[in-house]
């Protein structure tokens, strides 16, 4: 039986509007002709975008809503009291409620993630969710990497559960029994590191009851490498690292059009290359490697760039309905049995029982 996912979009999230949510809902079904969608945002503009795609508008729904999560908005109290009445609330909670099988926003994403930790809750097993996403590399497959953002101070345990939570999304996209994971940081000798990231090697090191095949250290020129399947650290060293790799594509991409447009000469040389340089700008758009997963709680929620073309939108449709299809939830919730009350073998380097507040 084929499963027809039902995914909620927040179609008022996000740089470009609704009607590239719109666009990018009818391209993921154009590609996909079992998804169906629940549009989240003004009914009126959600019509009004339809209109250029009459194709799509027998498999939506709508549910109306003015209120939206603005990206000057800041994580508080009084806005996860409102989340319910925004586009953004109403589709997470829309999964909260099982009426949706996965949510899309493009919005703001400190907020994204507050919301949907607050309305779905860690899984068991889970202290804290991670922002997972795909990076390209020198390989034909992308690079899982978290945390991404969403913790900006994490212990050993926290590091495994990320590294647990990698090595299920890779074997969902991959199809690996066992993907090799690796820890970020800033050299490859074991000696190397904070405690934390050290004492999170050894237990990798030491245990082989995970689902996975832990490679020791990677360092951030190697990030792109396509070494390993999942490369693990703490949200502040991943964000970093991932807007250095999206500025140093950008970097190439931009000083590549001034020398190809510097000169006659140049200009025929970029003729002659074209099919090469077309190659490198298809593997370098952001829009292909769309995506980024909070992965550990009840449900799936997956964030779009608020920058996103349609292509880009469709491709984080299609990560979120490739989860719920090889139900990514049941596979973690699995996977993390085998450190659930495992914190002892940690030892005291870099394990802190104390709640950490999420870095947003």
């Amino acid at each position: 039986m084929t499963i027809e996912p039902l995914i909620a979009i927040d179609a008022m999230g996000g740089d470009e509007g609704i009607s590239v949510m719109v666009a990018g809902a009818a391209l993921a079904r154009h590609r996909h002709p079992n998804f169906r969608f629940l549009l989240v945002g003004d009914k009126d503009d959600i019509a009004l975008a339809l209109e250029n795609h009459p194709n799509l508008r027998a498999y939506c729904e709508i549910l109306h809503t003015t209120d939206i999560v603005s990206s000057d908005d800041k994580v508080s109290r009084d806005l996860l009291r409102r989340s319910k009445r925004t586009s953004m609330g109403s589709a997470i909670d829309a999964v909260k409620s099982g009426k949706a099988s996965a949510a899309v926003s493009a919005g703001n994403t400190g907020a994204l993630l507050a919301i949907a930790n607050f309305a779905l809750r860690s899984m068991p097993g889970i202290d804290r969710p991670a922002l997972a996403a795909l990076l390209p590399t020198m390989k034909d497959s992308d690079v899982v990497m978290l945390d991404l953002g969403a913790n900006t101070e994490c212990d050993a345990r926290n590091l495994v559960q990320f590294a647990v939570m990698g090595a299920a999304y890779a074997r969902v996209i991959y199809g690996i029994e066992k993907p090799s994971v690796k820890l970020l940081n800033i050299g490859t000798e074991e000696i190397k590191g904070k405690d934390s990231v050290r004492a999170a090697s050894n237990y990798l090191t030491d245990t082989d009851s995970l689902p996975l095949s832990f490679q020791g250290y990677t360092e951030a020129d190697k990030i792109n490498s396509g070494d390993a399947d999942v490369i693990v650290c703490d949200g502040y060293s991943g964000n970093i690292a991932l807007k250095a790799v999206e500025g140093a594509a950008r970097f190439v991409t931009d000083l590549l059009k001034r020398a190809f447009t510097s000169s006659i000469r140049s200009k025929f040389g970029f003729l002659v290359s074209r099919p090469a340089t077309e190659l490198l700008k298809h593997h370098l758009d952001p829009n292909n490697h769309n995506g980024a997963v909070f992965m550990g709680l009840n449900g799936v929620v997956v964030k779009s760039h608020g920058s996103a073309n349609e292509k880009g939108v469709a491709k984080a449709i299609e990560v979120a309905a490739c989860l719920v299809e090889d139900k990514i939830t049941k596979r973690i919730a699995e996977d993390i049995k085998s450190i659930d009350g495992l914190s002892a073998d940690f030892g005291d380097a870099g394990f802190d029982k104390g709640d950490l507040e999420n870095g947003i």
